[in-house]
């Protein structure tokens, strides 16, 4: 199979690809569409890679080159995870700036399909006309989950739901056991051209372990990080994440946080997203847990907490602390902070 087919279907129009970049550019405004003209224009061209940008949610954005290789076997990955055929619809609404974007755009063109394109930061209304006729496929971030959780009958016009980009929220998570849509929490990086791993997150099959596709494997390091070996992976070595995870077998895991945000206080290792998932029911509003330096313990754990300062809610979250979490977890302090700086995939940026 080419990784270059002569034609793309968008929007339910097939497309000469060498017109389409050509004249398309000339004539369509500036939005998605352009933008997917603008990536055609790259994946097209004579270099073997194409650049991609990291989120920056733990340091400034960086650019990485990935061989257009690689990333095609990304995506017949997820053509064959998802068994989607040619013709079939799929919805482009993620930016394009990011590899999560751009492989949509690689799967329709590999997978024959159709890419529907709307604006990634829309409320999805047109989903209301479709629902007797849904998208095979889509994939958004927990943020964009959440506008569409406001209107659960426009899930009736998504077949299947992949969610990455950041953490899944356990209210989210809770939300979605209701709709009718096949929800998967995916886990990947730029540098594996998105996901190498998926779960399901509702339904009969629903679980907290992640499982690999394809031939992907995963294994620990010596700091329990998870590392990553995949075919066309640019390196002779593993890949060792920032992840720190209880392997399961060389297939399947669990994600227990990352290796960066864990705080050493009194001598003992804490791990904050672990924290915060025993909270996230309880408390409205968005948070995480993070640390200040300590005389007596070096570091001690503070709840940080996107709302304006309020004594009344502040007892509410020290009586939510006894009742979640275990004596040794509850936080020393609530920092309060509004707003708190957010990646535009909407990661919480972690500064206090």
């Amino acid at each position: 199979m080419t990784i270059f087919p002569d034609t793309l279907c968008v929007n339910g129009t097939v497309h000469r690809i060498k017109r389409l970049v050509q004249e398309g550019a000339q004539v369509c405004p500036p939005g998605i569409e352009s933008d997917v003209i603008d990536f055609l224009t790259q994946w097209y061209g004579p270099e073997n890679t194409i650049t991609v940008h990291t989120s920056g949610s733990t340091g400034p954005p960086k650019a990485i080159f990935l061989k257009k290789t690689f990333v095609a076997q990304s995506a017949m990955r997820t053509l064959e995870f998802f068994e989607l055929k040619p013709g079939q619809r799929i919805l482009l609404c993620l930016p394009l700036r990011y590899i999560a974007g751009k492989l949509m755009v690689v799967r329709a063109l590999l997978g024959g399909l159709d890419l529907c394109t709307a604006e990634p930061s829309g409320g999805f209304a047109f989903l209301s006309q479709c629902r007797d006729t849904p998208f095979r496929f889509a994939a958004m971030v927990p943020n964009q989950v959440t506008k569409l959780l406001a209107y659960p009958e426009r899930f009736e016009a998504l077949e299947a739901l992949l969610i990455g980009g950041s953490a899944l929220p356990a209210t989210l998570e809770t939300a979605l056991q209701t709709v009718p849509t096949a929800c998967f929490a995916s886990y990947g990086m730029t540098e594996t051209a998105t996901h190498i791993a998926l779960r399901r997150i509702n339904g009969p099959d629903t679980s907290d372990i992640f499982h690999c596709l394809g031939d992907i494997s995963v294994g620990l390091s010596p700091k329990g990080s998870l590392t990553i070996e995949m075919p066309g992976l640019d390196q002779s070595a593993p890949l060792v994440t920032n992840d720190l995870a209880e392997l399961i077998d060389s297939a399947t895991f669990r994600i227990l946080g990352r290796a960066d945000n864990v705080i050493i206080s009194g001598g003992i290792k804490y791990f904050p997203e672990i924290i915060e998932k025993k909270l996230e029911k309880a408390i409205e509003y968005p948070f995480f847990i993070g640390s200040l330096p300590d005389e007596t313990l070096g570091h001690c754990m503070v709840l940080v907490i996107e709302t304006m300062p309020d004594k009344l809610f502040e007892k509410k979250v020290a009586q939510l602390f006894e009742q979640y979490l275990d004596r040794y977890e509850r936080p020393k302090k609530i920092v309060f902070k509004k707003p708190f700086k957010r990646t535009e995939t909407g990661k919480i940026i972690r500064q206090l």
